[in-house]
């Protein structure tokens, strides 16, 4: 922990990484949100699954797109029409009835504009901190991350239920608004300036470790979604079982962020570190006792952050600077398709078998992420003794002879 507490000192960190989490939290409350709403509008989950799917569309297609703009209009620019944007694609959710198809553009909206926040600070961290410094920081905001996906959805549901879904959206909408103006404003996204990059849309995809942890984290995430399906199929649509056993497994997250982010990454990092959530979805088909799925989901919940942990060094360490964003930008793409995957076919298997399926379905998305791992090892770059700074961008100088 000493290590961590020396990465905070460091003048700015600790303030970036706040910020950034702050900005980001609606992303663990949108979803629910938009889903209590519109069903309580419409009396339908059928409809609200419309929009929500809209909503993960745009997203989608947006990850990539926004992020690579940062290179050229500017990370301030793009980040604050993005977020005002979203905030009035939301708020005009909230506030006005429409029939079913505008709830969906609505939703689309939203999507395509939510702002690249994720992809900025990543792109941030290595001009903050020293090269030795720069794969802990990964690995503590991939940690930390798991704060949003905890307390996001209580929050939400909390007030959407007892408030109402208007207040609920609105509120989304506050700390939509109020998160994305510390971080925009904080003076590391104005000091940092992404050069514009000089290749395709999509060609950063050609470089095999971008692609790797496209996959893996396509993989990862489906597991993942997959794995909250079936805690709810299993305790009854959201008891307080469900929610103290997701809480278990972002708990196993952090703890397994924490311990392995000192740890080098070499080209086994990746498949290690699978094998751990692999393993533990495997144990939790065996019972459906709530202590057991909890214990396997601890274990299961330990190799998740670290495995993030990985892929965004990794990319870093393989990409240019001018390419980092967008890189980072199809590796949201990547887990945003799998987090809908995964919810898809445990639904199916729910249907089908019974929340039991749900597990088989995580615990296959995970084997065969450290399947890919393990068969593509050579793929991944070693980095226990390199620098994981992005390269720099080089471009011919003009001389006078």
């Amino acid at each position: 922990m000493a290590g961590y507490r020396d990465l905070l000192q460091t003048p700015g960190v600790g303030r970036i990484i706040a910020a950034q989490l702050t900005a980001r939290f609606p992303n663990g409350m949108t979803s629910l949100a938009v889903l209590l709403h519109i069903e309580h509008v419409t009396g339908s989950y059928g409809a609200a699954g419309l929009v929500l799917a809209a909503t993960s569309v745009g997203q989608a297609i947006s990850g990539p797109i926004t992020s690579r703009w940062m290179g050229i209009w500017g990370m301030r620019r793009v980040l604050t029409v993005t977020l005002l944007v979203c905030a009035a694609a939301i708020a005009t959710l909230a506030l006005i009835e429409m029939p079913l198809p505008l709830y969906m553009v609505l939703g689309l909206i939203a999507g395509l504009s939510t702002p690249p926040i994720q992809s900025a600070v990543r792109t941030i961290y290595p001009k903050m901190v020293n090269s030795k410094q720069l794969t802990p920081l990964f690995s503590l905001d991939a940690s930390l991350q798991e704060i949003i996906w905890v307390l996001a959805p209580v929050l939400i549901t909390l007030v959407a239920t007892q408030v109402g879904t208007v207040p609920g959206l609105l509120l989304v909408v506050v700390i939509l608004l109020g998160g994305g103006a510390w971080f925009i404003l904080s003076p590391e996204v104005g000091r940092v300036r992404i050069p514009r990059s000089r290749r395709k849309l999509g060609r950063v995809l050609g470089k095999a470790p971008v692609l790797l942890a496209t996959a893996t984290g396509f993989l990862l995430i489906g597991a993942c979604a997959a794995v909250e399906a079936g805690v709810v199929a299993t305790f009854d649509h959201g008891g307080l079982e469900a929610g103290l056993i997701l809480a278990v497994f972002a708990v196993g997250s952090l703890a397994g962020g924490l311990s392995f982010g000192h740890i080098p990454i070499g080209p086994w990092a990746m498949a290690r570190r699978l094998a751990i959530v692999a393993l533990g979805l495997s144990l939790t088909i065996v019972s459906l006792n709530a202590w057991w799925l909890g214990a396997t989901l601890l274990v299961a919940g330990a190799g998740i952050a670290p495995a993030l942990a990985v892929m965004f060094a990794m990319t870093s360490a393989s990409v240019r600077f001018s390419e980092t964003a967008e890189a980072y930008g199809w590796i949201s793409t990547g887990q945003l398709i799998g987090a809908a995957a995964g919810s898809a076919v445990a639904g199916f298997l729910v249907d089908g078998i019974g929340p039991q399926g749900a597990y088989v379905a995580a615990a296959a998305f995970a084997l065969v992420g450290f399947a890919v791992a393990a068969v593509f090892v050579k793929g991944f770059p070693d980095l226990r003794h390199r620098d994981s700074s992005p390269i720099p961008d080089t471009e011919p100088v003009e001389t006078i002879t």
